[in-house]
């Protein structure tokens, strides 16, 4: 089994119940072509960069999934047909990619942005170098 995330954008009229039932109708069609949902995110009703479907506004859904790799085109015409979807993106993600989309990277990424002994941050270091870098060679 592969690991895969769908971004999904549901109609803007919906109801929070309608998008629950949309929800889970997505873990049923993931579940018929042998998938497992792992983990799902609701990014809310956001505005879209540009019309799609003649709608400027969307509900946002990040569904991180195991599936069968042959299963996959399967679930992108349930996604297709489905009328509540008017915008679907899956991505295959591979090892690294799925732990940080899992949320056990951010562990790793909350270390480096501690303060040092100085009580600087790494960042707030770099950006100094840089403009330590700067004035010297504006200098020279």
């Amino acid at each position: 089994m592969n690991s895969y995330q769908s971004i999904l954008i549901l109609k803007p009229d919906l109801e929070e119940a309608q998008v629950a039932q949309a929800l889970e109708k997505i873990g049923a069609d993931i579940a018929k072509f042998k998938g497992e949902i792992v983990k799902t995110e609701h990014w809310g009703k956001k505005r879209l960069a540009y019309k799609v479907r003649k709608n400027r506004f969307g509900y946002y859904l990040n569904i991180l999934h195991a599936n069968d790799p042959a299963g996959i085109l399967g679930l992108e015409n349930e996604y297709r047909l489905y009328d509540q979807i008017i915008k679907y993106l899956i991505i295959r993600l591979d090892a690294g990619e799925w732990e940080d989309a899992l949320g056990a990277g951010g562990e790793a990424e909350a270390e480096g942005d501690k303060p040092a002994e100085g009580g600087e941050t790494k960042t707030e270091e770099k950006t100094e170098e840089k403009t330590e870098e700067k004035t010297e060679t504006q200098q020279a």
